[in-house]
């Protein structure tokens, strides 16, 4: 048994190292499947989203039982502009994955500019810059020369002297909204950055995300604190050859939140015959105070990785203040409906 595990370890060591190599690899941004509780990741044009200013973490730990799998950190800061209807923020993310310790950071900056086109119809026009580094630790890689029956023997390939590059990469967003609906595209990786780290090329493709949703009032107080409403809610992503669809509900009755997702697109799309597009049912439960939101889910995988992944854990912290600034054009603002999970 022992020599089995070492021996796919190494196996899956192999393939990570592979896909930093590679000349042809095709890198994917971090999954995250609270995305409304990561709202600048999932759109620029979410930077102040709310009355005044929102500070935001998101921490994800995805299949654990593989070793040395992902683990995803990010942070935001946003602020509401009420003389300008402008949203500014700042974004960060820290992604690693596989025991090479293949890493991508992130850092930009976001601007968006709410536009009333009536009274209860608004659309955010978004756009973010931001600084991308990918990094590996080529000394924990195990390269195919290394593996043999009876443990590691020593490399004979040449570790690369390039062990991070950086790139500038933007991106532009736009969301349509009233008090019960929303929608919105983005679209991501618009500087085409060559994230190598030999000399050769490999590209990241553009990422394209449509979302939306519609919320229901229970109760007839969208809006308040003691709101009782179900939403529901759609994110398709699409990026290189591979895309992904995400389909729930949330019942929100202050101040709990419940909600449920699937994620695959089994009908319309298989990757091969006896590999069906179905990814996982995601359960999330969330806490929300006046100022704090706090949000749990977990990832029950559905693919032929079930019994091997260990699903994912994802936390989430929501601290929303300086929420009663005034806004010259209106008394209150039309906030975004969608979920806060």
């Amino acid at each position: 048994m022992k020599q089995d595990f070492k021996k796919y370890k190494s196996i899956i060591f192999l393939v990570i190292g592979l896909i930093a190599l590679s000349n042809t690899a095709l890198s994917q941004d971090p999954q995250i499947s609270q995305f409304y509780t990561a709202p600048h990741y999932l759109s620029p044009s979410f930077a102040g989203g709310t009355a005044g200013t929102r500070a935001v973490l998101n921490a994800r730990d995805q299949w654990p039982e593989i070793p040395g799998a992902f683990v995803t950190y990010a942070f935001s800061l946003d602020h509401f502009l009420p003389s300008i209807n402008s949203g500014v923020g700042l974004f960060m993310l820290k992604d690693q994955a596989g025991s090479g310790q293949l890493a991508t950071t992130n850092l930009g900056l976001q601007y968006s500019y709410d536009v009333a086109v009536r009274k209860r119809f608004h659309f955010r026009p978004g756009i973010q810059f931001y600084y991308s580094q990918r990094s590996i630790n080529f000394s924990n890689l195990v390269f195919g020369d290394q593996m043999d029956l009876d443990g590691n023997a020593s490399s004979s390939v040449e570790i690369p002297s390039v062990a991070k590059v950086g790139n500038l990469d933007f991106a532009i967003s736009t969301i349509f909204y009233t008090k019960q609906y929303w929608g919105g595209v983005t679209i991501d990786h618009l500087g085409r950055p060559n994230e190598s780290l030999i000399e050769s090329e490999s590209i990241v493709p553009i990422k394209y995300l449509v979302f939306g949703g519609y919320k229901h009032s229970l109760n007839g107080k969208l809006g308040y604190r003691n709101e009782e409403s179900i939403n529901l809610a759609i994110n398709y992503k699409s990026q290189g050859k591979f895309d992904q669809l995400d389909i729930g509900a949330y019942w929100m009755k202050a101040p709990m939140v419940l909600g449920i997702w699937y994620r695959g697109i089994p009908l319309f799309k298989k990757y091969k015959k006896g590999y069906g597009n179905n990814d996982a049912i995601v359960l999330l439960a969330g806490y929300q105070l006046e100022k704090i939101k706090i949000g749990f889910s977990y990832d029950f995988t559905i693919s032929r990785l079930v019994s091997h992944s260990g699903g994912a854990f994802e936390l989430s912290l929501i601290y929303e203040f300086n929420q009663n600034q005034k806004n010259r054009r209106s008394k209150k603002r039309v906030i975004i409906p969608c979920s806060k999970f």
